[in-house]
């Protein structure tokens, strides 16, 4: 290509982008060919909001999705460039459904450029794109960039997505951000990439706490999108527990659940961050709960030490292959110079002993069978009953752990999470012996946490 060449075009690329900006004539062609869904009352207040940080809190079918595509299709007709991120590929095709149905008349126009495989949306020559991807983290979000910021799921995200990809992302162009959950339960706990499962709703209190202006929260329920029947969402509702209600329906944040055998304050009130000097761990374990489909494999190391009382030392619990949990589990074991291994047999009868023996160095390990021969309830109550008498602490921070300790309900008829179920083997067999029952111990002396 010469010099001549080159110039023509650059010249042909500018009226191009000249014709193609959103208010100019050509712009207006394009513009006036996108086709928004009307929002509902509480989709039009986060819409209309001014604040460059939004955060909104919703149930389950409450119209997040249709209002955060009108918002990011206005933005885009703004000439914005639009990132849409969230962590599941469902809920991808979901917003880019709504995107892609407003968008219609002016892709079959080619005013717009579609790319169906990348889910992007582009004025052709210039900046101005919405584009949506899975990201669940900081490096999953790299590689793009954008003057709006849309983080949807973000109870299920790994919070570094924003703090050390996405806050940085905006800071060029003092970019805009949205971010939009639904309250986490025991459920989507398990599914969550966050270090903190209760990052979301951490963010939203910090968020309504704001007097600069900068950030605005917004909640609503299922019920106040007049789309839905109110008759489907009784019907949900008579299948759901009354916590499951309150979070996935009435968007309640709820940190612990009524009724929970342990609480944050039991739990805080009695952590420590190492064991005490001159306590010496006479027998340390390995706790397995082995997962049952798509869940995670339950794996926390507790100890007994010299004073009698209990320390729960590591979670080492994932999601994964039984290759993969089977060589966490040994991991946990040489690490911590583990006496024991439990695994529950109930499940897969002798699956458990047989992933952990075939893992590199499971040959060496010390293995027990452990069987629930009583319910899950009463199991637990007697470990609960140990952290009551101030027998028990955790050394350090187990975010997950401990949010499957307050979030479970010993009456909903649910099955326990798979964490608490390993800790429960674990205390079981270093408190209670082989029995369940409580071992009667002397009163231990009382810890002194300061100096």
């Amino acid at each position: 290509m010469n010099y001549s060449q080159v110039l023509a075009f650059q010249s042909k690329l500018e009226r191009a982008r000249a014709n193609s900006a959103p208010g100019s004539a050509g712009g207006a062609g394009w513009s006036s060919l996108i086709h928004t869904r009307t929002p509902h009352a509480e989709q039009q207040r986060f819409i209309d909001s001014d604040a460059k940080r939004k955060i909104i809190r919703a149930g389950r079918r409450g119209g997040k999705t249709t209002g955060i595509a009108i918002l990011a299709l206005q933005a885009f007709m703004d000439g914005k460039r639009v990132l849409y991120a969230t962590p599941t590929a469902e809920q991808v095709d979901a917003f880019w459904y709504e995107i892609t149905l407003a968008c219609a008349e002016a892709i079959e126009r080619k005013l717009l450029y579609k790319n169906e495989s990348r889910h992007i949306i582009e004025v052709p020559g210039t900046k101005n794109r919405l584009r949506a991807k899975t990201a669940w983290n900081a490096n999953t979000l790299r590689g793009d960039f954008g003057d709006l910021l849309i983080f949807d799921e973000y109870q299920l995200m790994n919070e570094d997505a924003w703090g050390v990809v996405g806050a940085p992302m905006l800071m060029d162009n003092n970019g805009d951000a949205v971010f939009i959950y639904t309250p986490p339960s025991l459920r989507t706990r398990a599914m969550s990439k966050a270090h903190d499962p209760l990052h979301a709703p951490k963010l939203f209190k910090a968020a309504q706490a704001d007097t600069s202006g900068l950030w605005a929260t917004f909640h609503f329920s299922s019920r106040a999108n007049p789309h839905i029947s109110a008759d489907a969402v009784d019907l949900i509702a008579s299948d759901m527990t009354a916590l499951a209600y309150r979070q996935e329906i009435e968007a309640e944040d709820i940190d612990e659940a009524p009724g929970a055998l342990w609480s944050r304050a039991m739990l805080d009130s009695l952590r420590l961050a190492a064991v005490p000097d001159g306590v010496e761990l006479k027998h340390v374990v390995v706790g397995v709960d082995p997962p049952g489909g798509r869940t995670e494999c339950g794996i926390v190391v507790g100890a007994l030490g010299s004073d009698k009382q209990a320390y729960i030392l590591a979670d080492y619990s994932l999601a994964g292959s039984p290759d993969t949990w089977g060589a966490a589990v040994v991991g946990a074991y040489e690490d911590y110079e583990a006496d024991r291994i439990l695994g529950e047999k109930n499940y897969g009868g002798d699956m458990v002993e047989h992933v952990i023996r075939t893992a590199d160095g499971g040959d060496r390990v010390s293995y027990k069978n452990v069987t629930a021969t009583r319910g899950k309830v009463v199991r637990a109550e007697p470990v609960a009953a140990q952290y009551e008498r101030g027998r028990v602490h955790h050394i350090g921070q187990f975010p997950h752990l401990e949010a499957e300790m307050v979030g479970w309900q010993p009456d909903s008829n649910l099955p326990s999470p798979n964490r608490l179920d390993a800790l429960v083997w674990a205390l079981t067999e270093l408190m209670l012996g082989d029995s369940g029952e409580l071992t009667r111990i002397s009163k231990p002396k009382i810890l002194q946490l300061g100096p």
